[in-house]
């Protein structure tokens, strides 16, 4: 290749990005950050399908040294439909809707099978993620063992349901109306739904312990009822709307009273425990409760205490939970990104912004993110991180909107 040729491609390449990322419709205070974000989850999506992998990275390790070492080289339910979010608030509607496309194949899939969803999928949307073990490798800094697939596809967790009607909901308010066979498809999901909620599950944090009932499955679980019921009710559409209601309703009774410790005047991690969860600070975010309900303010007020480490935010502790699991982890990226709304919500927006421009002090050179901090300030898990991504866009608009309303 000539020297005008590369120049021709880096002229090409340049230019292609100015062109999308100026599609971006945020101008707020952060936006370099947010516009590095959305470059790198449009770099990490599977054109062909419209699948976004939860990072391109294999065998990174959640502790140097430790087992937790990960093949995140997937599409994650979750992830995909957290990504939504991110990207209608930023005016990418393309994109969203490939992955919405990518959604419902996944949903016919398993209605057509008469199965409940997989947590993750091969990005061309096959189900095979056999967990294997590659013994002849010593692992990134000798963090063995170093594995491939991931055997937490086959796991029951809740969550994810909720996380697609998110999507779907959200995608239905920006015009992204579901066709017929969609909702058909949608609506006997969430009837399946009707019948699993109340049961242990695996959790969002796919811990190899032992299921649980835990209390983010069923918040989670609380949120799909709710929206599908909002998308009925909107579009007219045909669905078991009572049912669905009734189901929701007892969902949130007993999140109230089962998923809140009075001992410990917060929400817990599971029914019956007093074990601190950081994704329950969705909850607000979630409207199942208010930012200033009691109930709420001693939650936060816990969490404050025991899971955040000046700014950064643990998932939960895995001394108190063990989780299958030998060793610790950092602090957990998406987490402080929660944790930065949760604050905002509660009025405690100087709180909000500071703890969000310190985490931004934590990001590559690139401005890139990998899963979590490690208690020396450097980057460990999978790189770059998809999760990291998104909930900082959702965070610096939602922060933004926030900090906009205090002003006038």
């Amino acid at each position: 290749m000539s020297t005008e040729e590369a120049c021709d491609l880096l002229a090409e390449t340049r230019d292609y990005w100015r062109r999308w990322v100026g599609g971006s419709r945020y101008k707020g205070r952060w936006r370099e950050v947010v516009e590095r974000s959305a470059m790198t989850l449009k770099l990490m999506t599977y054109a062909p399908t419209g699948a976004l992998v939860a990072a391109p990275t294999a065998g990174l390790p959640e502790q140097i040294g430790g087992q937790r070492n990960w093949d995140y080289r997937y599409t994650w339910i979750r992830d995909a439909s957290f990504s939504v979010h991110a990207l209608l608030r930023l005016g990418f509607t393309d994109e969203a809707q490939k992955y919405l496309f990518w959604l419902n194949e996944r949903i016919r899939e398993a209605r057509d099978g008469g199965l409940p969803l997989q947590v993750m999928y091969r990005i061309d949307g096959s189900p095979d993620l056999n967990e294997e073990v590659l013994g002849h490798l010593e692992g990134y800094r000798g963090s063995a063992p170093e594995r491939i697939g991931n055997g937490a596809a086959g796991q029951l967790q809740l969550d994810i349901y909720g996380e697609a009607l998110l999507s779907l909901e959200l995608a239905d308010r920006n015009g992204l109306i579901p066709p017929y066979e969609g909702w058909q498809r949608t609506a006997a999901l969430v009837d399946w739904l009707c019948e699993h909620w109340d049961q242990p599950e695996d959790g969002i944090w796919e811990t190899r312990s032992g299921r649980q009932d835990f209390t983010y499955g069923r918040v989670l679980s609380w949120v799909a009822l709710d929206r599908a019921i909002r998308i009925a009710h909107r579009r007219g559409r045909p669905g078991d709307t009572v049912r669905w209601a009734t189901e929701r309703d007892a969902i949130y009774q007993q999140v109230m009273t089962r998923g809140f410790n009075q001992e410990r005047r917060a929400f817990v991690q599971h029914y019956g425990s007093d074990i601190l969860d950081a994704s329950l600070l969705a909850m607000p975010g979630l409207n199942i409760i208010s930012p200033t309900d009691p109930m709420w303010e001693s939650t936060l007020r816990a969490m404050d205490a025991e899971l955040a480490s000046d700014s950064l935010v643990y998932r939960y502790d895995p001394k108190a939970s063990p989780d299958g699991l030998a060793g610790t982890e950092g602090t957990f990226n998406m987490c402080t990104f929660w944790y930065v709304q949760a604050l905002a919500q509660a009025g405690r927006l100087d709180d909000a912004r500071l703890t969000f421009e310190k985490m931004l002090t934590y990001a590559s050179p690139l401005g890139l993110y990998s899963e979590e901090i490690a208690p020396t300030g450097e980057q460990i898990g999978n790189f770059p991180q998809a999760f990291s991504h998104l909930s900082l866009i959702s965070t610096a608009t939602h922060l933004d909107d926030l900090l906009d309303k205090e002003q006038c």
